[in-house]
């Protein structure tokens, strides 16, 4: 009796089964396909149907081993690539092939070996995205009758020689250099440029500024001169008048420490007689003044700024003969 009871219920045990979700389970009646398990609560007849073990429906990713390609210009590198895939038909999977992972990875190197024959090494350095959609496209159609669904194939590594990474290496040590130089002399030219645009543009305002300097101090100087002139012809001076302050300057002219040389001009004599004449008609005629002349007189002191006149061109003739003797 109770062995009764203990094949009923392995048997009970045996016609149910519960599949996860995102997986299916082939199942064999009499060593035939019968039908796959959906996820859920299913029932198969017990000792006569075969389930076989789950088969995973979601996206897979599988690294294969770094393999050897051969390039264009015969060099070895060694690529590894990463595949993104999917099972859609759990039946095509478990009979159309073996082991369709196994498959899936030959498949995989000898395509790749046929992509990357063509293209030489800098090319296929360069150029992982097109060897990606070559890849896809050629493992999507071959695996189609398998039941699978190729996503994504990415190339996550090529290594070249050693000896073509020192190459590389010595390459791309040799072009920074070359930029970095580059870039020194163009820093260097703009540099110069920037200071000779400095140097032009501040001899340009130098120039302005003393050009404007020297053309304010003439129109200065004009105005002097102008306001001077006016200032003398509105006063009305006496020709007299203009004589005897010539006198007065003329001494002057000698004072210089770098005067060697000194012309006494024509007009001195002229000069003389107009003061001569000027302070002769102006002394008083009569007897008393003629004897005597108060220090306060303006005649007296007339006469002896005269004097004082005179001796001071005396003294500069004298002076210019001495120096006009020892030039000599």
């Amino acid at each position: 009796m109770l062995l009764v009871a203990l094949l009923a219920v392995i048997t009970v045990f045996r016609a149910v089964r519960i599949v996860p979700q995102a997986r299916a389970r082939n199942v064999e009646r009499l060593g035939r396909y019968h039908r796959t398990l959906a996820p859920g609560l299913s029932f198969v007849i017990p000792y006569i149907d075969r389930v076989y073990p789950k088969i995973d429906l979601r996206e897979q990713v599988v690294s294969f081993q770094p393999q050897p390609v051969i390039t264009e210009d015969n060099l070895v590198v060694e690529i590894d690539t990463v595949l993104y895939f999917q099972v859609t038909d759990p039946r095509a999977a478990a009979y159309e092939i073996a082991s369709f992972l196994q498959a899936v990875e030959q498949l995989t190197v000898t395509t790749l070996r046929n992509v990357v024959g063509s293209m030489d090494l800098e090319r296929t350095l360069t150029s992982r995205d097109t060897i990606n959609s070559q890849l896809r496209g050629v493992l999507d159609d071959a695996t189609g009758k398998w039941g699978l669904r190729v996503n994504r194939v990415e190339i996550k590594a090529i290594d070249p020689p050693a000896t073509i990474k020192d190459a590389m290496e010595k390459q791309m040590r040799a072009e920074r250099a070359k930029r970095a130089a580059i870039l020194a002399a163009e820093g260097q030219r703009q540099s110069q440029i920037l200071t000779a645009e400095g140097d032009k543009q501040a001899a340009v305002l130098r120039a302005e500024g003393n050009r404007t300097a020297e053309i304010l101090k003439a129109e200065g100087e004009a105005r002097a001169i102008d306001q001077v002139f006016q200032a003398v012809h509105r006063n009305d001076p006496d020709p007299k008048l203009l004589a005897y302050q010539y006198l007065q300057t003329l001494p002057q002219l000698a004072q210089g420490e770098g005067n060697t040389f000194f012309v006494i001009p024509s007009e001195v004599t002229t000069a003389l007689q107009s003061v001569s004449r000027a302070f002769a008609e102006n002394l008083p005629r009569s007897p008393a003044t003629k004897d005597v002349a108060p220090a306060d007189d303006p005649a007296v002191k007339a006469e002896d700024d005269a004097a004082q006149a005179a001796e001071g061109v005396a003294a500069a003739l004298a002076a210019a003969a001495e120096a006009d003797a020892r030039t000599s």
